[in-house]
């Protein structure tokens, strides 16, 4: 069944944006906001493909967490899942990715247009600066960021460094720092073609508030995403059944 459902949501939902993705060309000579409206109508009918087909769901604790005002979200990143559902909790919020993703025909270009933070994995000292002074642009016109300290999707149960980039975020940006905690990998699993029906839980954390220094913040960032992930993996494996992968398949990833 979940082989079907999977070759059945493949279909619609590529065909879907194919369909879309033309028609969408001639939309970005809208106002930036005009177009992000756009994009959203595309990412809320994909959300409902993905439930209505697949039958993913979510389920959002911690709500009381979120400051008021910008903040940026510093997620764990298990599955192609965690870049949609952000667009539907918020309105307009950016994401931190790798500026390849630009150069991809109408979704890249579609990325760019909405204003998403593009940052070059390779440019060291100067992407960060370049990322860090995007983020403060955004953030003063009220937008909250959303970036994946891992740098990319991490299977659950396994292991990989937590980068530098939300720490040069944190130091410089002087906004709270809400840690989420998502378990997406139990039901969409990470270069996996069979996806798995279920309830996402996606937690948001007490957020960390400006003041410590880099590795105090580095720290206590990973230990409450760490943790907090461990718990909701626990739950969804008892509840459905899944097995997680085995801890020892740790990635090391020495970029910086």
């Amino acid at each position: 069944m979940h082989t079907v459902r999977s070759i059945v949501f493949a279909v619609v939902f590529y065909g879907w944006s194919a369909v879309l993705s033309p028609l969408y060309v001639p939309l970005m000579l809208l106002p930036r906001r005009g177009f992000w409206f756009v994009a959203w109508v595309w990412v809320h009918t994909c959300m409902w493909i993905i439930r209505a087909v697949v039958g993913i769901r979510c389920e959002t604790r911690g709500e009381e967490n979120l400051p008021d005002g910008a903040f940026i979200l510093a997620s764990k990143h298990q599955s192609a899942w965690d870049t949609l559902i952000y667009n539907v909790v918020f309105r307009d919020c950016a994401y931190v990715l790798k500026r390849e993703l630009f150069w991809f025909p109408f979704f890249g270009w579609f990325l760019w247009r909405v204003g998403m933070i593009g940052i070059d994995r390779t440019g060291g000292a100067t992407a960060l600066k370049r990322m860090v002074r995007e983020t403060k642009e955004w953030l003063a016109q009220g937008r909250n960021i959303v970036i994946f300290p891992q740098g990319t999707r991490t299977a659950p149960g396994a292991k990989r460094p937590y980068l530098p980039g939300v720490a040069a975020l944190y130091g410089q940006c002087d906004v709270p720092v809400v840690p989420v905690a998502l378990n997406s990998g139990m039901f969409w699993p990470r270069r996996k073609f069979v996806k798995r029906s279920g309830t996402v839980v996606l937690e948001f954390l007490p957020p960390i508030m400006p003041g410590l220094n880099r590795r105090e913040f580095a720290a206590q960032l990973e230990e409450r995403i760490e943790t907090a992930t461990r718990k909701i993996e626990a739950e969804a494996a008892e509840r459905y059944g899944i097995a997680l992968d085995d801890p020892a398949d740790t990635v090391v990833d020495a970029r910086p």
